[in-house]
């Protein structure tokens, strides 16, 4: 045996007795594997599991969830009502080729889309949520994506919520009116982690991951998308949010 050959079978070696000391073989090491990935053309409104648009018949013959081009586009209009305190026009869920992607117990996610967010849908001092992961019928949701009123430079891009929340992302200004790619890693688990990117372009402005207890032991996590927002805020504009590119992952 040479010593390239002597040299390669020890590296491999070490490889084998690494995995075997983490449990997994060689060949069964986790990669992502592609679950979830629509398309406004094919798949339209029929990539959701369900839509809350107007649920209190506040704008009778408007649709505020809708298809445009390449992505999909989420309305709010300042007279929207979503019972007396509250606006939402939101999409929930994964659905693709006519099953639902359901993320279960002790399951690891990757969810990344690009975001659109105009000047009109403002950070506000009370709750504007773009982003949720929602338990169906469990409490608050586990984590949202919310611009923020606060410091100098027109808001901030915050995770807030009862688990994984509480981190600033990003000053919120720099990154409306234009693509922003957003990416949420996820162990749905007790134990679990949150890990969120945010990237303006080529430049990552924020990358962070924390742990957090991720799982309700009930039902299944399902991420949400649109406009949800209080208004007790002053100075709510008439706004949207589009979305393009959704791509989920499971690691398996």
């Amino acid at each position: 045996m040479t010593g390239f050959d002597r040299r390669k079978a020890l590296t491999l070696g070490a490889g084998a007795l690494g995995a075997l000391a983490l449990g997994v073989s060689p060949a069964q090491a986790a990669s992502w594997q592609l679950r979830w990935s629509p398309t406004p053309a094919k798949d339209g409104l029929n990539a959701f599991e369900g839509l809350e648009d107007d649920r209190s018949h506040s704008h009778p013959g408007v649709k505020h969830i809708y298809t445009e081009g390449d992505h999909w586009r989420f309305d709010m209009h300042t007279q929207d009502r979503d019972g007396s305190d509250r606006q939402r026009n939101e999409c929930k869920g994964m659905r693709g080729d006519g099953k639902t992607y359901p993320i279960l117990k002790d399951t690891t996610w990757r969810i990344q889309y690009q975001a659109f967010w105009p000047s009109e849908l403002t950070a506000t001092t009370s709750f504007t949520h773009i982003a949720q992961m929602k338990v169906s019928d469990v409490g608050p949701p586990l984590f949202t994506l919310t611009p923020r009123a606060k410091g100098p430079k027109g808001g901030v891009l915050t995770i807030d919520g009862d688990s994984g929340g509480g981190r600033d992302l990003a000053d919120y200004a720099p990154l409306q009116n234009k693509w922003i790619d957003v990416l949420f890693e996820l162990k749905a688990s007790h134990s679990g982690y949150l890990r969120v990117q945010i990237k303006n372009g080529s430049t990552v402005v924020h990358d962070s991951r924390k742990n957090a207890d991720l799982w309700r032991d009930k039902n299944y996590l399902k991420p949400k998308w649109g406009v949800y927002r209080s208004i007790k805020s002053s100075g709510l504009k008439n706004c949207y949010q589009l979305i393009r590119n959704y791509q989920s992952y499971q690691l398996v």
